[in-house]
């Protein structure tokens, strides 16, 4: 078969062995073909327009620009785009955030050698896979002020608050983020504002409640 008629698939994640891993599982299967892999939310997004695939499979949590996101960006400027996401984070705030920002899979990575091939073809068709693992939480998706909160965070506000309620300082966030102390400073200010919180303290026991972390 060739490409032309297989699904053409995009492999984001920044450890080699786990791309190299999914690339065996995809290429295995006589329908679907890794044109090309990337390494970050930055090349993703560069090789997702030169390449045009048919299905985008992106890590959310990688150095610099995470996989939401690129994600979200790439949404923005082609609607039509298919991107199944896989992930350690199963809670349903970055459930929603992806499916919310039009992403139609979301796999997580315990299970994603399993679910991979079948999620990569209902991508492909248009439908929206939500993993197994993930069931619960699609079905505990519900809105609370608290829950709002989040959702008004960016993309990358959701990304600090993340690595703040995970301890991690200003300068590590800025380092894990490539972004400069003084930027990282700025949107820790916006995100205790819009989640209306003081300290660390309060934000990291509101990401423990909504399950963005675990304690």
């Amino acid at each position: 078969m060739s490409n032309q008629n297989k699904l053409n698939v995009l492999l984001v994640d920044d450890h080699e062995v786990v791309r190299a891993g999914y690339r065996r599982l995809l290429e295995a299967t006589p329908d679907i073909a890794v044109i090309a892999e990337a390494t970050s939310g930055e090349q993703a997004y560069q090789e997702y327009f030169q390449y045009h695939p048919d299905v985008l499979v992106m890590d959310l949590s990688m150095p610099g620009m995470g996989g939401l996101e690129a994600s979200m960006r790439i949404l923005a400027k082609e609607s039509s785009a298919k991107i199944l996401v896989f992930s350690v984070h199963e809670n349903e705030v970055f459930l929603s955030r992806a499916l919310d920002s039009g992403i139609l899979g979301y796999i997580s990575k315990r299970s994603a050698s399993r679910d991979m091939i079948e999620a990569v073809r209902h991508v492909a068709a248009g439908s929206v896979y939500v993993g197994q693992e993930m069931m619960p939480y699609l079905a505990k998706r519900k809105t609370t002020p608290e829950s709002d909160a989040v959702a008004g965070l960016t993309p990358r506000e959701f990304e600090v608050f993340h690595l703040l309620a995970d301890s991690k300082s200003v300068n590590e966030i800025a380092g894990i983020l490539n972004l400069s102390p003084k930027t990282v400073g700025h949107h820790c200010t916006s995100v205790k504002k819009k989640l209306g919180v003081s300290d660390i303290a309060a934000l990291t026991r509101l990401a423990i409640r909504m399950g963005v972390i675990t304690p």
